[in-house]
């Protein structure tokens, strides 16, 4: 089943410092706006249960279920699965806070997600849309590679397009409205 093509759109200014090389990627990149993500109820029942694991607080319960969420996406688009790393408080230097990393396995390894579920400064959990978008991010370099077969997976308009839609394939949303 094909990515979604997208409408060729203006290039944001940040791609003037992009290589040639990157360029070509990110024109392949751009071309596609959504992934064919059509969930089965046990992947939209895990999406549905990440808050809850995020509410517990523990970094075990909220890796199980994001572990479901990614397995789920990767079958569901017929790619190699990955392992997801789900620690406590994000690194952070003055500047910024690191919210998940994406480690392809290259020499047959395993790829891995890591994700930190509470904030650098005050410890809080992360919220559940931020941190479901964080592992969807990540996700999102994975299928780059595994899925749209990209050399290098650079964020592109198309990268958070399809990003978008596998929240929005996942009805994260509508959960994220029922938990107010």
């Amino acid at each position: 089943m094909p990515a979604v093509p997208s409408q060729p759109r203006p290039r944001p200014t940040y791609y003037r410092r992009w290589s040639p090389a990157t360029l070509k990627v990110a024109a392949k990149s751009d071309q596609y706006s959504a992934l064919p993500l059509h969930p089965h109820p046990a992947l939209q029942a895990a999406v549905a249960c990440l808050a809850d694991a995020l509410a517990s607080a523990r970094a075990a319960d909220v890796q199980a279920v994001s572990q479901r969420i990614a397995d789920g996406v990767c079958i569901g688009l017929g790619v190699s699965k990955l392992r997801v790393i789900v620690q406590e408080r994000r690194p952070h230097d003055s500047r910024s806070e690191l919210h998940g990393l994406y480690v392809p396995g290259n020499r047959g390894g395993l790829d891995q997600i890591t994700l930190w579920m509470l904030t650098a400064k005050k410890g809080q959990v992360v919220a559940y849309r931020t941190f479901l978008r964080t592992l969807l991010h990540e996700l999102c370099h994975h299928l780059d590679y595994t899925y749209l077969r990209l050399r290098d997976s650079p964020h592109t308009q198309g990268f958070y397009q399809r990003e978008s839609s596998l929240f929005a394939a996942l009805g994260a949303a509508q959960v994220a409205t029922e938990r107010r």
